[in-house]
């Protein structure tokens, strides 16, 4: 859900080292200054902090499960785009679909007028 009038973004990242990461991290910076404050941007590196970590395995029950991600280690993919919790790109999206995709997000949230 949205606070403080805004969206929040999060992108599955498994470091520097993913490239495919890094493409998706940049993509969405790329289109960041379209909207101001309206959008929050967290990388979930989930090696890096416990915080991390426990966001990462959220997002993967969220999606999946409990038990799935506890017993079949079923997780969310890396790297993949959540919006306010919600999983919206597992892949590195085309630019035109990720506008779409945040704009979508903004008009429900009531943040940006259709």
């Amino acid at each position: 859900m949205p606070a403080n009038g805004s969206i929040h973004i999060e992108i599955i990242h498994q470091g520097d080292h993913c490239a495919s990461c890094q493409y998706m991290a940049e993509a969405v910076e790329e289109i960041l200054p379209r909207y101001g404050d309206l959008i929050r941007l967290n990388k979930v590196e989930y090696t890096k902090s416990k915080k991390h970590a426990r966001r990462f395995y959220d997002l993967s029950v969220s999606l999946y499960g409990e038990n799935e991600v506890t017993k079949r280690m079923r997780c969310a993919p890396i790297p993949s785009l959540f919006i306010d919790g919600e999983m919206v790109f597992d892949v590195i999206p085309p630019r035109n679909e990720l506008i779409n995709a945040v704009e979508s997000a903004l008009e429900k949230c009531g943040l940006l007028l259709s």
